[in-house]
């Protein structure tokens, strides 16, 4: 199984003043370098066997060492020292600083100087170039997509702000006709009330004259009867006495008859 490859490029500032830029070409267990300062070029080979000494001396994984190495030369660290010093015979040696465990950690890598500094400098530009072409490809792709998920989302925009009105519409229109309903209603409830309580009106009339013929009725024989308790008892007594004689038959007549 083949290792992943991967690249990267970084313009070093060494000091703040000098600028090389560092290719690189990782892998999971090796990594190559390519220097150029535009005028003369070098480069470094980390074998594996070498990366598995090195890795060993920090007690790493060579994954790790490796990682660690992308890191500080893929992308300038901020805090961290970077040299490229003379190493003698027109070499170069590569080193730089980080932070490990509260110790500061010095890793260093000799590069060689290239036998063909030109080629070795053009197949940086050309990397370079390549980067920014696609750099400027994905940008382009990138903008246009944006430019298009901005068009949608004015769209979506527009079409939330038209929902919102149609609803607030279609509430008031509707809101409008419940209260027509409504008032309605109302107006058939009260006609059907005041129909009601004319009933009820004119059923309890009858009832209160039957009621006022049966309390006259019972009034004149009341007062009728008083009028009988007025009369005087001793003439009351006359009159029935009276009545006894004249019905009472006569003895004397009956014995002439006899």
């Amino acid at each position: 199984m083949e290792d992943s490859k991967r690249h990267t490029c970084l313009k070093l500032h060494i000091n703040g003043e000098e600028a090389i830029f560092v290719k690189g070409t990782w892998f999971d267990t090796h990594f190559s370098l390519s220097i150029t300062d535009a005028s003369t070029a070098w480069h470094c080979n980390a074998s594996e066997e070498e990366l598995k000494q090195r890795a060993a001396q920090w007690d790493q994984p060579v994954s790790e060492y490796v990682k660690l190495s992308e890191r500080y030369l893929g992308f300038q660290q901020p805090g961290s020292v970077y040299a490229f010093a003379d190493a003698g015979d027109g070499h170069k040696r590569l080193s730089w600083t980080f932070e490990k465990g509260g110790m500061t950690l010095y890793w260093r890598w000799k590069c060689m100087q290239s036998p063909d500094s030109k080629k070795t400098t053009a197949e940086i530009l050309d990397f370079l170039m390549d980067a920014n072409i696609r750099l400027s490809e994905e940008v382009v792709i990138k903008t246009e997509l944006f430019e298009k998920t901005k068009v949608e989302a004015e769209k979506c925009l527009a079409q939330s702000e038209r929902i919102a009105n149609e609803r607030v519409e279609f509430e008031s229109e509707i809101y409008s006709k419940f209260l027509g309903v409504l008032n309605s209603k109302k107006a058939k409830l009260r006609e059907l009330r005041d129909q009601l309580s004319k009933q009820d009106n004119t059923e309890k009339h009858p009832q209160e004259e039957e009621d006022a013929d049966k309390t006259e009725s019972f009034d004149e024989e009341s007062d009728y009867d008083k009028s009988d308790e007025d009369e005087d008892p001793q003439t009351c007594i006359t009159s029935s006495s009276k009545d006894v004689v004249a019905n009472k038959p006569s003895r004397r007549r009956g014995s002439k008859l006899s």
